[in-house]
């Protein structure tokens, strides 16, 4: 049984798994965007996401347990001065697959992987990440309970708007009845 077993070998044995894994994730390290099937590119991200957790804390022994896995010098500063800062404050998720659909030959399913924060795209607009407020989500029906402060300001808006709408029906009927002339005096011409 292999249960709680949920890496995938790629059909591959482990040298040439662990192999083209490091030289992925080196690839994906220097360019920041790599097109792969969907299967290599999750193994990939759990592949990857571990090296760049350990590049937020720089020290010559996280330099030397990453490049026991990229075996890439050039990867390996890249990751610890540039993309170690731009991730610094991201709890982990820090790459996206992106789907292609299906290649022509074997049918395969094509994506991009992609490290999040270097697609200008995908960045959040101006707004948000400048003021420092995040978007509230939420995943269940609206909260029935209001504020008394909501409720205060609700009042005097329907107040308001009470008020305006009499206005406005007491306005309507004049125009009406000067339509009603019209229309009556003409009938009788």
């Amino acid at each position: 049984m292999r249960h709680r077993k949920k890496f995938n070998h790629l059909s591959r044995t482990s040298s040439h798994r662990r192999a083209m894994l490091s030289n992925m994730a080196s690839s994906l390290i220097m360019h920041k965007r790599i097109r792969t099937t969907v299967a290599k590119a999750k193994a990939l991200r759990m592949y990857i996401e571990p090296l760049i957790t350990r590049s937020k804390n720089d020290t010559t022994h996280s330099r030397r347990m990453v490049f026991a896995h990229l075996q890439d010098k050039y990867a390996v500063s890249e990751l610890f001065r540039e993309i170690a800062q731009k991730v610094a404050d991201r709890p982990g998720g820090y790459t996206r697959i992106l789907k292609l659909g299906n290649r022509v030959g074997d049918a395969a399913e094509m994506c991009y992987i992609e490290l999040v924060d270097y697609n200008e795209n995908m960045l959040p607009t101006g707004g948000t990440a400048e003021s420092g407020e995040k978007k509230k989500t939420r995943r269940g029906r609206r909260s029935r309970k209001k504020s008394s402060s909501e409720v205060v300001t609700e009042a005097a808006v329907s107040q308001e708007g009470s008020a305006s709408e009499s206005l406005n029906e007491d306005a309507a009927p004049a125009d009406n009845s000067d339509g009603d002339d019209s229309q009556s005096s003409k009938k009788e011409e």
